[in-house]
């Protein structure tokens, strides 16, 4: 949907670089949002053709405004409303970065038990079953 004035903050959700508003808001509270190498506020107005950069946990953004977006969709037409112009140094950089270091998050299928393997187990521990 097209309007003439959103902010920057409302504009990242939207496009779904962060998960809420908040944390985008925060974002360019904390100078990990600029606009020609200079901070901005949140309450920024966004225009087509400006070109952003954009700092989120784990990948450094340049992005370029294509169309404006004051509501969140679904990623499949978020990607629409802007283009990745990121240089391909720092996507070597997430990559590698992927490769060698542990992101936290446990990988599928290991370590705590689910609920199906705790009751396999209670029948196998129970004597008479």
């Amino acid at each position: 949907m097209e309007t003439e004035k959103i902010r920057i903050d409302k504009y990242l959700w939207a496009i779904r670089l962060f998960k809420t508003r908040s944390q985008a808001a925060d974002a360019c509270d904390n100078n990990k949002v600029k606009l020609n190498a200079i901070n901005v506020k949140a309450a920024k107005t966004v225009n087509a053709g400006d070109e952003y950069e954009v700092k989120t946990e784990n990948k450094r953004w340049v992005i370029k405004v294509t169309g404006l977006l004051d509501h969140r969709v679904q990623y499949s037409e978020a990607i629409k409303y802007y283009a990745d112009i990121t240089p391909p140094e720092e996507l070597d950089r997430i990559q590698f970065q992927a490769a060698v270091f542990h992101t936290g998050k446990r990988m599928s299928k290991v370590g705590r038990p689910t609920k199906k393997d705790k009751r396999d187990l209670d029948g196998f521990m129970t004597p008479g079953s």
